[in-house]
């Protein structure tokens, strides 16, 4: 069983933590070796399965976000990425949802008396070790894919990460400004949703070097090989949106053989997490599950989706779903702990399971 994931965000973290919790409730017994590969962590050896069926290997392969990337006071920062290896590594800071747990600013503090980077984006200091051994890899001449391999093979996360791209893909916002010439002006992503949390009316989002950008070697791979695609209830704008945009994905995932589920970022016209209530309107789509499920559409009409995961809440919009194409399903989205995104990307595998593969 091969279960490729489309990821982004704090979100994408906790729902890629419960597939590979459910990964191994379902095929229980690790292979031994590291966190890549055949005798990796990644891998489950044959066994039962709690279904009853015949046990077998899985993996898990995360194609993770990276449009939210930036250079800042001289180094190269995933934000994304970093979210995923922390949480997969159980080092993430629970508390605030985002960094490493225990950590000290204080070369932040050093920084903001220089007067550099950002004084309202602050760079923890184990976090700023992550950053400073990425950039000095990528100085020697590493890909950003190469750099992700190298950073996860620090601990055993039972998954891949693998960029979507190794082209920069900054994500940039245009907002309206009277006092810039054109009475508009851009500013990077991380400026718009951090520093002004998003209240600046954004009028369209800007993925830079779209044009050359190509997926990072393996992306396509664990598409068209996968058993089961999923799509994380990430930003469908800034997250999915940004994996999706980039040459070759979306062709990847229309063609691919596996079934495509996504799970809404939505329950009850309200976004789980984050500020996707911010972006969708600047793409006509409005903040629930059912229209971010028609805007991904149907792959049996040219979309992307098979099947399609709504929290109970939204099980009005099932019967308008099924008529546009997407088989729905109505489960609780809710993640409040490991158990609840286990079950949550059970019901996904499931769904998945009893789709097979796509007839057209």
């Amino acid at each position: 069983m091969k279960i490729t994931v489309l990821a982004g965000g704090v979100g994408g973290a906790r729902f890629v933590r419960g597939v590979r919790e459910e990964v191994r409730r379902r095929w229980p017994e690790p292979a031994s070796g590291d966190a890549h590969g055949g005798e990796g962590g990644e891998g489950r050896t044959a066994g039962d399965r709690p279904d009853g069926r015949d046990g077998g290997e899985a993996s898990v392969t995360v194609i993770v976000n990276t449009g939210d990337d930036l250079w800042l006071a001289g180094v190269r920062l995933m934000p994304d990425f970093d979210s995923l290896l922390y949480s997969l590594a159980g080092v993430n800071d629970t508390e605030r949802g985002w960094g490493r747990a225990g950590e000290t600013e204080r070369v932040a503090a050093e920084l903001r008396e220089w007067g550099v980077g950002w004084p309202w984006f602050t760079l923890g200091d184990l976090d700023l070790g992550t950053h400073l051994a990425r950039t000095s890899w990528l100085r020697e001449g590493e890909t950003p894919s190469q750099v992700a391999e190298r950073l996860q093979g620090r601990w055993p996360l039972g998954v891949r990460l693998i960029p979507a791209t190794d082209t920069e893909v900054d994500t940039h916002v245009l907002v309206a400004d009277p006092d810039a010439p054109g009475g508009e002006r851009e500013l990077h992503f991380q400026e718009w949703w951090t520093r002004h949390r998003a209240m600046l009316p954004a009028r369209a989002f800007r993925q830079r070097n779209l044009d050359a950008a190509r997926p990072a070697p393996g992306v396509v791979e664990a598409i068209i090989e996968a058993d089961l695609v999923l799509f994380a209830p990430s930003n469908p704008v800034v997250s999915i949106g940004t994996i999706l945009s980039i040459p070759g994905i979306r062709e990847a995932i229309a063609t691919t053989q596996a079934p495509v589920v996504g799970l809404s970022p939505i329950i009850g016209g309200k976004v789980v997490r984050g500020m996707a209530d911010a972006c969708l309107p600047v793409i006509g789509v409005e903040t629930s599950a059912e229209a971010v499920g028609r805007h991904y559409g149907a792959r049996s009409r040219g979309g992307l989706l098979d099947g399609w995961l709504v929290d109970e809440t939204d099980a009005p919009a099932l019967a308008p779903l099924e008529g546009a194409g997407v088989v729905a399903r109505a489960v609780p989205l809710w993640m409040r702990d490991l158990a609840t995104s286990s079950a949550l990307a059970g019901a996904a595998i499931d769904l998945g399971v009893a789709l097979g593969r796509p007839t057209s």
